[in-house]
């Protein structure tokens, strides 16, 4: 009995392993192609706003995700895959990117992302298309790149888009929320 409970916790921990190794590693940007239509899609409700779902109306969700996305995919450009030396354990950055969840009201944007007072539509357009170019650009970049995110750490490649996934998702989320009847 206590080898078949042995050799159960074996096989669940090996299977744990492996899923977490490949949801952190998975470095196919496209991922971020329906989301960025989703993005596309809601525009058009960019004064909406619900104060008991978040402080901002959903023009601020959309500029910050796609600042995210162009901001990061640039800083992974100009990384020098080179002198990565990889990544440490991080188990917030474990947990987060596996399970695909940031809490929200947890932390903050970087300056470098945050939307300015006033957002225009034909500025989310513009980002909207350096998104989808970016996913382009991501593709062709060296595994190693890599981006120093303020709490999870170094990131690789496979593991920043797995963080641009979860992050866009997020604020898909949230904008679903302030949209909701």
């Amino acid at each position: 009995m206590k080898r078949r409970i042995f050799l159960v916790v074996i096989v669940l921990f090996i299977f744990l392993f492996t899923f977490i190794h490949f949801r952190m590693n998975q470095s196919d940007p496209t991922v971020l192609l329906p989301q960025l239509s989703q993005i596309e899609d809601t525009i058009e409700f960019r004064d909406e706003k619900n104060t008991e779902i978040s402080e901002a109306d959903v023009a601020w969700h959309l500029d910050h995700t796609l600042k995210t996305i162009n901001r990061i995919t640039e800083v992974l450009q100009a990384s020098d895959p080179e002198i990565f030396e990889g990544t440490s354990f991080n188990f917030t950055k474990m947990a987060s990117l596996t399970a695909g969840f940031i809490p929200r009201g947890k932390a903050q944007s970087p300056q470098s992302v945050r939307p300015p007072e006033i957002i225009l539509t034909e500025d989310i357009f513009k980002q909207l298309t350096e998104a989808r170019k970016n996913i382009e650009t991501l593709q062709n970049l060296a595994s190693d790149a890599n981006f120093d995110h303020p709490v999870f750490g170094m990131l690789n490649k496979a593991q920043t888009i797995r963080f641009l996934e979860v992050h866009t998702d997020h604020h898909l989320k949230i904008i679903a929320d302030v949209l909701r009847p």
